[in-house]
Parts: C-alpha cells; sequence; structure tokens
C-alpha cells in the first residue's frame, strides 16, 4: 500500500467547506481556499475529494514529542511547563527551508514522508497527563490543515484542564478561526517576510499572512509571532522595521522572536544567521514599539535578549537561557517592582 492510501484510509468527512456545483468543493482550513475537483487534492495534498464530500487528516500523528513550552517558542504562556505536541502530515506551504520537510511535504516531495501512528484524543491527552503536560500544542506540519483532528484533540484537552495551541504559519481563515476559537487558547504565527514575491517563492500571499494575524488578534487568541532571520532573504534593517511596525501597530503586546536560521532542506546557499544580525533585529522591533522583542536558536550568544523585562520599569522579570527558565520573578502576572500587568497566559 501506497503511503498515499495510507493516509487516504486515516482521513473522515471533514467541516470546514461547502459543496459546489458539479460534485466541486471549497477549504476552508487555510486562505488558497482551495475549489477542489471530485477525484483531486488541495495544495496541502492531504485534504481531498470524493464524490463531493472533503475528506479529511484523523486519528494519527506522524510526530509527537515532550517539549518545553519555550521551544514553540511561546514565552508569554506558562513559563518553564512541558507541552506535548503532535504532528501529522502535510502542508499548504512548501518552504525551501523547512526543518521538517520530512513531514511537511509528504505526497509533495518523493523523498518526504513518515508513516502514521495511529492514535486517538483520548490516548494523547492520557499521554499528556502522565508526563505531566500542561499543554497539548500542535507543531511539526501545518495545523491548520488538519484543524478537525486538533479540535477532537483539543476538545478532550480542555476537559482535562490543559491549555492548548497552535504552532502555524498564519495563512488562515475567518472560519477555520471562529471553528478553533472554542477550543484554542494560543497561536504562534511564522510572519516569514515582509515582501510578497517573497512569500511567493514560499507558497503564499503576503497580504492573506497579515490578514490571519490580524484575525487571530481580534479573536482573542494569545498570540506570538517568530521571523527566522536568512541572510540575504529577511535581514535588511527596511524589512525587519516593516515587519516590526506591522506588529506594533496591531499591539505593542505582542511577544516578536527574532531567530537564528541554519542550512536545511533545499536552502543551502546563505550562511548561517550570525548572533550580532539578531541583536540588530531585536533592536529594530524595541525602536519600531514592541515591548517584547526576543531572540532564539543562539543560547547565551545574544546578552539581554533572551530574557523578558518591564516594559514600564525595565525590571527583569523572566531570565532564560535558550529554552530553560534560570528564574521566574512574575507575581500573578505583575511585575515585583511597579505592579504592571504583564500580558501573557500565566496560569490555567
Amino acid at each position: 500500500m501506497s503511503l498515499a492510501e495510507l493516509l487516504d484510509a486515516r482521513t473522515r468527512p471533514g467541516t470546514l467547506y461547502e459543496r459546489l456545483e458539479d460534485r466541486k468543493v471549497r477549504c476552508f482550513a487555510c486562505a488558497h481556499r482551495c475549489v477542489i475537483f471530485d477525484g483531486k487534492r488541495g495544495i496541502c495534498q492531504v485534504r481531498f475529494n470524493k464524490d463531493g464530500t472533503l475528506h479529511v487528516p484523523w486519528g494519527y500523528v506522524s510526530s509527537l514529542g515532550l517539549d518545553p513550552i519555550e521551544k514553540k517558542p511561546f514565552y508569554h504562556v506558562l513559563p518553564g511547563a512541558r507541552t506535548l505536541t503532535f504532528g501529522m502530515l502535510g502542508c499548504d506551504l512548501h518552504c525551501p527551508y523547512c526543518q521538517n520537510w520530512e513531514i511537511s511535504q509528504t505526497l509533495r516531495d518523493r523523498n518526504a514522508g513518515a508513516l502514521p501512528h495511529d492514535v486517538t484524543p483520548q490516548e494523547l491527552v492520557s499521554l499528556a497527563r502522565r508526563y505531566g503536560a500542561q499543554a497539548v500544542i500542535s507543531s511539526y506540519n501545518e495545523p491548520l490543515i488538519t484543524s478537525e483532528w486538533a479540535v477532537a484533540v483539543f476538545q478532550e484537552a480542555k476537559r482535562a484542564g490543559l491549555l492548548t495551541g497552535y504552532v502555524s504559519n498564519g495563512n488562515a481563515t475567518r472560519e477555520v478561526l471562529q471553528y478553533l476559537r472554542p477550543y484554542l487558547d494560543c497561536y504562534k504565527i511564522d510572519l516569514k517576510t515582509f515582501q510578497d514575491k517573497n512569500y511567493r517563492v514560499l507558497g503564499a500571499v503576503l497580504s492573506k499572512i497579515l490578514e490571519g494575524i490580524a484575525l487571530v488578534h481580534e479573536l482573542g487568541f494569545w498570540l506570538e509571532i517568530v521571523t527566522l532571520v536568512v541572510p540575504g532573504f529577511n535581514d535588511s534593517d527596511e524589512e525587519l522595521r516593516q515587519i516590526a511596525k506591522f506588529l506594533a501597530s496591531i499591539s505593542p503586546d505582542i511577544p516578536w522572536h527574532v531567530t537564528a536560521f541554519h542550512k536545511d532542506y533545499k536552502m543551502t546557499d546563505p550562511d548561517n544567521t550570525p548572533a550580532e544580525t539578531l541583536v540588530r533585529a531585536a533592536q529594530i522591533g524595541y525602536d519600531a514599539g514592541l515591548h517584547f522583542v526576543y531572540t532564539g536558536n543562539l543560547p547565551g550568544m545574544t546578552g539581554r535578549y533572551e530574557n523578558t523585562y518591564c516594559p514600564g520599569c525595565g525590571a527583569l522579570l523572566i531570565e532564560r537561557y535558550g529554552f530553560a527558565i534560570l528564574q521566574n520573578k512574575l507575581r500573578d502576572g505583575r511585575c515585583p517592582q511597579c505592579g504592571r500587568a504583564i500580558p501573557g497566559v500565566w496560569k490555567i
């Protein structure tokens, strides 16, 4: 049996679509809004139309891990908490530097693909509780395209008193976000570039990503943004400033993570990102009015930019080294020195 047949056997009729004439369907799981003909697949390759019904991934994981929540990265959510992180297969983008390409490019790249491991939502949540996780997060591949399955898992997680999260490219629709909202708490989005021509190389449209970010904030998810800073691709002062100003225009309290690129998959030409580039990007973020800017992937090499400081009085609140919390001085989500409320999810 081929991998496509294995995956197609692990599907159910979906929710996030509408039926069109001639047994076509329009999918709402991501901003591509694919119109899928009978017998064909969407851009993601894992949602497909069979006899006028959209079938969607169900009942398996490709990857499963127990991670610190800082690895997602969420820096303003339950500092130091363990998370059970699960992923499936497929993606609606095709980034040439994807670190998880073996699973994200399934059915698109013949060298990609992993066997699905059958599991139930109850089993996933039982694992989370057994290992002391406080959150269940969908990551590794693009979670938007498996949102029906994620909701089934998150419903069970919420019943167990766990936090839930997405690690996503942000190529979202209002329909999928409203569908997720009752069950999803935290949302991390990769804002990969501020140039539409570069986004189209990755398989998306800049305006759709920006709309997705604004919608996630509007609907009340806790939102953090990551930009993987790639030399020669998105590391100019101008582009970094555009990203920072856009985020600050939505809310200066959105944490922005600028993280280091390393050569992977099809992108092996640029140099790995040096620490001084991340420090420059972080300072640009603060100069643009953001209150919380963090560097990532180079632990101990960027000074103060791994830590959280009070935007009011400047007091050190959370000290980090990589994914490790060295000290956490927050008191009920407030600065112990001036009493300012620090935005975030500090308790379940």
